[in-house]
């Protein structure tokens, strides 16, 4: 998908690039954050260029807690470590529960947005890991 196409459908932008958090991710991915900082839960809209991808990572939580993914524009990938990566459009929702190592990113050769919501939980934390590295990316077929 190029860049325009993708644009006109990103109803929540594209955002400022994230900065912050761009050592847990391979390219580029930008941010629109959509609740306060401290609003229980955090959404933001999530946008990566092709092939930007995050790490490995891990949300934590003593009770409750996890990820809300919801796909807004393009299309990406998402995978649990030990399972096959899933193929993602808009409209595609992802529930990742407390404990659950996983990526998502954007596919090769198109612009991915979706939505976070980090779920309210006890005692949450994010535990970032490896990158998922370009031999195990590129195996995927867009």
């Amino acid at each position: 998908m190029n860049y325009d196409d993708f644009d006109n459908d990103n109803i929540f932008g594209k955002g400022e690039e994230n900065a912050a958090y761009a050592r847990y991710f391979v390219g580029k991915a930008y941010l629109s954050q959509l609740t306060s900082a401290g609003a229980k839960p955090f959404v933001a809209n999530v946008t990566f260029e092709p092939r930007c991808r995050n790490n490995w990572h891990i949300h934590k939580a003593k009770s409750g807690g996890g990820q809300l993914l919801l796909c807004v524009a393009g299309s990406g990938w998402y995978q649990e470590w030990g399972k096959p990566a899933r193929s993602l459009n808009a409209g595609d929702v992802v529930e990742i529960p407390a404990g659950t190592k996983h990526w998502h990113g954007a596919k090769k050769n198109s612009w991915f947005s979706h939505i976070a919501l980090s779920l309210v939980g006890e005692d949450t934390s994010d535990e970032w890991a490896e990158p998922v590295f370009d031999e195990e990316y590129d195996r995927l077929d867009d």
